[in-house]
């Protein structure tokens, strides 16, 4: 059977954070863009007026209402948790990545801000190298002893850079 990704007694743990897509606008996006197939429904379906000059069947307009859902309930359950123990930095951002850091395979680490530009989820910048960003404007930046870097995104960046700088001492 396969071990866990993450498998560590409570006691272990020196930090944890989750963070999820609770931004407004980006459900304000996706509201909106829910109201056009249920608008397209209700006008095509009940009312029997064509919804547009080209209209879809009405197939196609309650399977496009169940993919605008889908995608709500995909940003609804999409966290990021960030967990940090005395051996291990955890990344933990399902579907799209499990990613598990030897602290002492890291060189340095620090708090950063960086531009809105840099964008939400998991993406490659050139600075940051692999970024995990939810939300915000600040993050760890790590630089591992391979040469690589990545960052990630946090809310709490006084309490992880503590925690994060005290256990990168004690290498």
């Amino acid at each position: 059977m396969a071990k866990p990704f993450y498998q560590s007694p409570i006691h272990n743990v020196l930090f944890k954070e989750e963070q999820g897509f609770t931004q407004w606008y980006i459900w304000l996006l996706l509201f909106v863009i829910l109201l056009i197939p249920g608008y397209g429904i209700i006008q095509q379906m009940i009312l029997e007026v064509p919804f547009g000059d080209n209209p879809m069947s009405n197939l196609g307009l309650i399977v496009f209402l169940i993919g605008m859902l889908l995608l709500c309930l995909f940003f609804w359950k999409l966290k990021m948790r960030t967990i940090i123990t005395r051996d291990h930095l955890y990344i933990k951002f399902k579907p799209l990545a499990n990613k598990r850091i030897r602290w002492k395979d890291v060189a340095s680490a620090e708090i950063v801000k960086y531009s809105p530009m840099i964008g939400y989820g998991m993406r490659f910048s050139p600075l940051y190298g692999t970024v995990y960003n939810v939300k915000g404007r600040k993050g760890l930046a790590l630089k591992l002893k391979n040469g690589k870097k990545l960052m990630i995104g946090t809310q709490r960046y006084r309490e992880i850079e503590d925690v994060a700088l005290g256990v990168l001492r004690r290498m």
